[in-house]
């Protein structure tokens, strides 16, 4: 049977589908799954001696203190955070959009944090913050303040790791606000300035709503990298991970220590679903609130 142009590109179409789909139900799917039945059973090294436990592992949640502070800390670092590195985001996009000159250059400064492996910069940020020998305590000394504890203060090492992410991913935001800020035509401000608007009127009728896609995108993002926040806490402070008195704690590092320093799997699993489940309940509500039609 002869195939016409559009089955032939149709076919074309799923076989080209075909491969990614696989990844993603091998490396994602697969793994969900598994994850969600290995939190049923007690796990051990020889599979004949893994016993079922069925809900046992979900009911020790509620128990653990750990876990509590756990999922303060990812909420503290998700609440402080996004919205952060979003403001600061959108006015450094107005600025430059407005820059005469060096647009590109300033792009390029505020971006390169981003690509920058996250281990080396928690590493330079640590030697930076030292209470002892760090830059930033040498800047408070030459302005007469006192030297600060950061990383190893349990008050101030929460914000400090915040502090720290946002200043990396900060180049990100500055680059989408950009993308969406050119994107918006430049006869809605003409028409409007025609109509008498200027100044705060034209980023409130004119810029801000048409950068809802932008901002629903970066809010989304942006959480769901803070919930699973990890690399940056770790290596900050290597020699307490999730320290001081567990202040720094997050929900993905509490499941690395409980797999592979404690080796309870089974119970790693279980809070492993539980930060699914709060990724997608978060990512539904954000999108179900900040999502809307503009109509100009």
């Amino acid at each position: 049977m002869r195939l016409s142009l559009g089955q032939r590109e149709a076919l074309w179409a799923i076989a080209f589908l075909v491969i990614p789909l696989t990844f993603f139900l091998y490396f994602r799917i697969l793994p969900a799954f598994q994850a969600l039945l290995l939190s049923l059973y007690e796990w051990h090294a020889d599979p004949s001696m893994r016993r079922f436990v069925g809900l046992e592992h979900y009911g020790r949640l509620l128990e653990d203190p750990l876990l509590r502070r756990a999922l303060l800390n990812t909420l503290l670092y998700t609440l402080l955070g996004v919205p952060l590195q979003i403001v600061l985001g959108l006015v450094l996009a107005l600025l430059l959009r407005r820059a005469p000159w060096g647009r590109d250059l300033f792009r390029a400064i505020y971006f390169a944090p981003y690509i920058t492996p996250a281990v080396a910069v928690a590493w330079v940020w640590s030697w930076m913050l030292s209470p002892h020998f760090g830059l930033v305590n040498e800047i408070l000394g030459l302005l007469g303040l006192p030297p600060q504890p950061f990383l190893q203060s349990p008050s101030q090492a929460l914000p400090t790791v915040t502090w720290v992410v946002v200043w990396q991913n900060l180049g990100f935001q500055i680059v989408l606000f950009l993308a969406g800020l050119e994107s918006i035509p430049r006869e809605y401000y003409e028409a409007a300035r025609i109509d008498g608007a200027e100044g705060f009127r034209l980023f409130r009728y004119i810029t801000w709503p048409l950068l809802n896609p932008v901002l629903v995108f970066s809010v989304v993002i942006g959480t769901i990298g803070y919930l699973q926040l990890f690399t940056q806490v770790v290596n900050l402070n290597f020699t307490d991970q999730g320290g001081p008195l567990n202040s720094t704690l997050t929900l993905a590092l509490y499941i690395y220590q409980l797999a592979f320093l404690r080796f309870q799997l089974g119970y790693a699993a279980a809070v492993t679903v539980v930060l699914f489940l709060l990724i997608l309940l978060v990512t539904l509500v954000q999108l179900r609130l900040l999502s809307r039609r503009v109509e100009l």
